[in-house]
This record gives structure tokens, C-alpha cells and sequence, in this order.
């Protein structure tokens, strides 16, 4: 007999997503979702960016009297990868149950926790060009969707994200740059033309800005610490360098995406057709490898249901759409 796969999670002090969020999510590409995260939480993700900050001065202290050619570039870091494989704080932010409530509601309810990045940028750093996460990232089926945490107030003066509205409708333009395959179908599009300098700051030189220059103003999205951005893998967005004094814009950032989907990319390499097998199997069930949190954070996986007598089809009383033929006994 066949088992019914259940796609409801263990119970939970659940934040619930609503119908309206849920269309606005679909038909604008991004839902800010304000006070997510409780004080506590954010807390331990502020205490976890000063830590990584500190360490980095601490690395770039060493470098001072090396003749490392890359000094430069520890100097001018501003974000850190994959926290989440090293750090137990770390790993909870990429897991946390509210955040992954919306995320199940959104692209769910299956959920691979795919990566984790701890953006710091001081004053006079930071900023990344017009660009779209899918890019980078890519999931087949394309079911990738980024989360955006404040761990204090981002605004315009210390580089908030902006947003282009409505542009996750959009395909993914292939860089002429990044290599690790394509999103879409090699030659399915007419007039899906590449581009060049993807992520630059300089929008004369980052040639997306011209699809971008064909929508509205792009909106600046303003948050204060614990506030969430969910945001399409498609969406053109952006940021600038800090242009504050003395304040900070500490975010941490993570992506996911449906545990459905193939995903032939993980940040530290792997071996074989996909990085699967190393992403986190964070809510729901799936049929393709995965891992567990390192940590032992707790998540909240799919029931199993209740054994039955098949799927049945609309239409006849037996719930076939249309009579069999049966042999008859003589």
C-alpha cells in the first residue's frame, strides 16, 4: 500500500504567513517581514559579527609585516562565508524556526539551509553592484530564495539593500564572467543576451543596470535589528558602501531552497553530479541527499502520514476520469 506524504512539520511555535504576504512575496519578488527575530537572537548574531570582526583585525594585524600581495584584500573584507559550518551561533541564525516558517510557506515545504554569509561593513566599505543571487547559486528546479537579517538598523546612509520591484519576473541574465553552468536551458530564450560585470558597483560598467534602468526607481529597504528580508533569486538588487561616520551595517544573510531541487553548487567544492549531500535538510522530507546540522540544532522535519489506498483522480464515482476496461469473468 502506498504511504501518503504528509508536507506538515513537527509542531512548533510556528510564525504563521499570511495570504496577502504570500502574493506579495510571488508578484513583487521580496517580503519584509518586521520583528522576526527576538532580541535574544539577535543579540548572539550581533555578539557573533563582533567576534568574526575582531579575528579579522586580528588577521590583518599578522599581515602587516608580510609581503603577502593579498594584505590589501584581507584589509578591505567585509563579509564572511559559511559561518554556519564552524560556528554553533552561526548555525542556529541559518536555522532559525521563524525564519523557516516563512521560507516553508514561500518556496516550501521541503527546505535545503544552502549557505550562510556575516556582512560587517564599516564605514567606508561594502557595497556590491546590481545583481541576481541565481546567478551564483544556481538550483535546478530554480527554487532559490535569500533571507536578509538585520542585526542593526540598515538604512540609506549605511548601505541598506535596494530592490527592484516586480524584476523576480524577470529570467536570469548570464554574466560572460561567471563560469558553473547556466539556469536556464542553453538556447530556450530568443533574446536572452549576457552581460557583463555583474555585482560592480559602477553602474556604467556593470551592463544589468541597463535592464534595470527600464523599471521604476529601485526602493531602498530600511530595517531595524530582527526585521527579515525575503527575497526571490531573480530579484535585481543592490547595495552602496557605507557612507556613515562611525556606524556599522552588520547583516547576516543566508539562502535556501527547495530540498526538491538538485543543487550542483556548495561553497567549499564536492564530488559528483551535485553539493546535495552537504546542504541541510532544514524542514520537510526529500528524496535526495542531505545532511544534518553539525551543531545538533533542532529541526523541524515532515510527518509521515497515514497509510491509504492511493491518490484517487476526479470525475467517475470510483475516481478515475473516465471508465476502464475491465475483463469479465465467463
Amino acid at each position: 500500500m502506498p504511504v501518503y506524504y504528509t508536507p506538515k512539520s513537527k509542531p512548533h511555535d510556528r510564525r504563521l504567513v499570511t495570504v496577502e504576504e504570500y502574493k506579495h512575496y510571488h508578484r513583487n519578488g521580496y517580503l519584509i517581514v518586521r520583528g522576526l527575530l527576538s532580541e535574544e537572537i539577535v543579540g548572539e548574531l550581533f555578539d557573533l559579527a563582533e567576534r568574526t570582526r575582531l579575528e579579522n583585525k586580528r588577521q590583518i594585524a599578522v599581515q602587516e609585516n608580510s609581503r603577502d600581495p593579498l594584505k590589501e584584500e584581507f584589509a578591505q573584507a567585509t563579509r564572511v562565508h559559511m559561518l554556519s559550518r564552524i560556528d554553533a551561533a552561526a548555525e542556529r541564525g541559518l536555522l532559525n524556526a521563524h525564519v523557516l516558517d516563512v521560507v516553508e510557506a514561500l518556496i516550501g515545504p521541503d527546505v535545503y539551509a544552502l549557505q550562510s554569509m556575516m556582512f560587517l561593513n564599516p564605514p567606508g566599505k561594502g557595497g556590491q553592484g546590481w545583481h541576481q543571487d541565481a546567478c551564483y547559486i544556481k538550483t535546478h528546479p530554480d527554487t532559490l530564495i535569500g533571507a536578509w537579517i538585520a542585526l542593526e538598523r540598515a538604512d540609506e546612509e549605511n548601505g541598506c539593500l535596494w530592490v527592484v520591484p516586480g524584476s523576480n519576473h524577470e529570467p536570469v541574465y548570464p554574466p560572460e564572467e561567471v563560469g558553473g553552468g547556466n539556469v536556464h536551458a542553453v538556447d530556450a530564450f530568443e533574446d536572452l543576451h549576457a552581460v557583463r560585470n555583474v555585482s560592480h558597483l559602477d553602474d556604467d560598467v556593470n551592463t544589468l543596470s541597463r535592464v534595470v534602468s527600464q523599471y521604476p526607481p529601485p526602493t531602498p529597504v530600511v530595517l531595524e535589528p530582527g526585521d527579515v528580508l525575503f527575497f526571490d533569486s531573480h530579484l535585481f538588487h543592490r547595495s552602496y558602501p557605507n557612507r556613515s561616520a562611525d556606524r556599522f551595517r552588520r547583516a547576516y544573510v543566508c539562502h535556501y531552497c527547495n530540498a526538491r531541487s538538485l543543487v550542483p553548487w556548495d561553497h567549499d567544492g564536492f564530488e559528483g553530479d551535485s553539493g546535495n549531500a552537504k546542504q541541510i535538510l532544514a524542514r520537510g522530507a526529500t528524496h535526495l541527499p542531505h545532511a544534518s546540522p553539525s551543531f545538533g540544532t533542532e529541526v523541524y522535519l515532515a510527518e509521515k502520514g497515514e497509510e491509504g489506498a492511493g491518490v484517487r483522480m476526479m470525475g467517475m464515482p470510483n475516481g478515475m476520469m473516465m471508465p476502464v476496461g475491465e475483463r469479465k469473468e465467463k
